[in-house]
């Protein structure tokens, strides 16, 4: 079979029918039996829903014809299970599931409860069947879908991989930590539900401090664990899908990050990928950070730790809620200009500053059964200047840098780049 993949598509508003990336990348991506994408907005009208009292950061909002465009570049699977999805509440995630519905894109990761949510979908292919199972570890607690119970719908949400965090001390600094607590009382809550029988006693290696929980160990680390129920109904996902399709790929939203450098993916990211494969999945694609992050061949199966941005028109918002001004210390009286303005220190800092935001590559690999057999790389810029009508969107890059970029990244990861005659990555593993 054959596969092609992008990151986060932050769509805002419609791609003119000419614009060249269209020419230009919708050949390689087609080249795809399953062509996937990850829809990083909701899909609604203006005033059809309410914003909720959170964000993924900024509200995301565009109009449905958006994904015509989208479908214009080839693709057919999508999933919009990332930290965006509950920007406009439960009516924005239902009317977003209704219109990729409509356009009759493949879609994983949300749901009217957590069994729908977390369910695998299936794309029919003339090569074979394909399963989605999209996951996602960034989120608003309140967002994850809730289970049914016998006489209690399920909770509307997206299939969630909490994260439990906590900190690993050596001696010293545990009793450091808890002298601090004491002196501070930033327990004092804690202690008398645990003395009144409500909260089960620490052990002398034990501590917490505030919500953080800390234990003994041989150096300081900050631990980031997937909680185990969450990593049961994955294994149960992917169990059921090895009945019904060829090839599993998993869809992955992670923000992250594995020590001071946004490109280096956690260590539990690492370790859940290496279970998926090992579990039964085929294929791991990563996105969330919007910058490339490196590409792992394990037991012939790609893990592409995060794709980066496919499109990026974060200022190509058109409307806010009242909370979104308030929390820069305006109101809605002021112009989403103003807003955004605000936020970025005049234009001058986040995501539309840095220059990895815009560079990726579209994946292209093929297969023999479920083993990878041929994996290459075709190298894209999103426009960081010029017209509005161009700022954001793909266009395919020509050049070394994303090559040597990209190759220094993966060299830990035991995986080749290499720049091939015609402008394409080749990787080897």
């Amino acid at each position: 079979m054959k596969f092609t993949a992008v990151g986060d598509a932050l769509i805002q508003r419609r791609i003119h029918n000419e614009f060249e990336g269209f020419k230009e990348l919708t050949p390689f991506i087609m080249q795809g039996d399953a062509r996937f994408f990850n829809l990083e907005t909701t899909i609604n009208r203006e005033g059809e829903c309410c914003a909720s009292a959170f964000s993924g950061g900024t509200y995301l909002r565009a109009n449905p014809e958006v994904l015509d465009d989208m479908k214009k570049f080839g693709f057919n699977m999508t999933s919009f299970n990332n930290n965006h999805i509950l920007d406009f509440s439960y009516h924005g995630l239902e009317c977003t599931r209704t219109a990729v519905n409509e356009r009759g894109l493949v879609h994983s990761g949300t749901g009217r409860n957590l069994a729908e949510a977390s369910a695998p979908r299936y794309l029919d292919t003339k090569n074979g069947r394909v399963a989605l199972i999209s996951v996602n570890t960034t989120f608003d607690p309140s967002a994850i879908a809730g289970d049914q119970s016998p006489r209690v719908p399920g909770r509307p949400g997206l299939n969630g991989l909490r994260i439990e965090k906590s900190l690993q001390l050596t001696k010293e600094d545990l009793e450091c930590i808890k002298r601090i607590a004491k002196e501070s009382n930033i327990n004092a809550a804690k202690e008398i539900s645990r003395k009144e029988g409500y909260l089960p006693d620490l052990a002398e290696d034990q501590a917490t401090f505030g919500d953080l929980k800390c234990y003994l160990g041989e150096t300081n680390k900050h631990v980031m664990k997937i909680h185990s129920r969450d990593i049961d109904r994955v294994k149960k996902s992917i169990y059921e899908a090895k009945l019904q399709a060829d090839y599993i790929m998993m869809s992955v939203h992670c923000h992250q990050t594995g020590g001071t450098s946004k490109e280096n993916p956690p260590e539990f990211l690492r370790e859940f990928a290496h279970m998926c494969i090992d579990e039964g999945a085929n294929a791991i694609v990563g996105h969330g950070p919007h910058l490339l992050r490196p590409i792992e061949v394990y037991k012939d199966s790609p893990i592409f730790y995060s794709l980066g941005d496919f499109i990026l028109q974060l200022y190509n918002i058109e409307l806010a809620p009242e909370d979104f001004f308030v929390k820069q210390g305006l109101t809605s009286a002021s112009t989403v200009h103003e807003l955004l303005k605000k936020r970025s220190k005049d234009f001058t800092r986040g995501l539309m500053t840095d220059k990895r935001m815009f560079q990726t590559v579209i994946p292209y690999w093929e297969t023999e059964g479920t083993k990878l057999t041929k994996l290459e790389l075709l190298p894209v810029e999103l426009a960081m200047t010029g017209n509005h009508s161009q700022i954001g969107l793909p266009r395919r890059s020509e050049g070394p840098e994303i090559c040597e970029y990209l190759r220094e990244l993966c060299k830990e990861y035991g995986t080749q780049i290499e720049l091939g005659k015609d402008g394409k990555l080749i990787c080897k593993w």
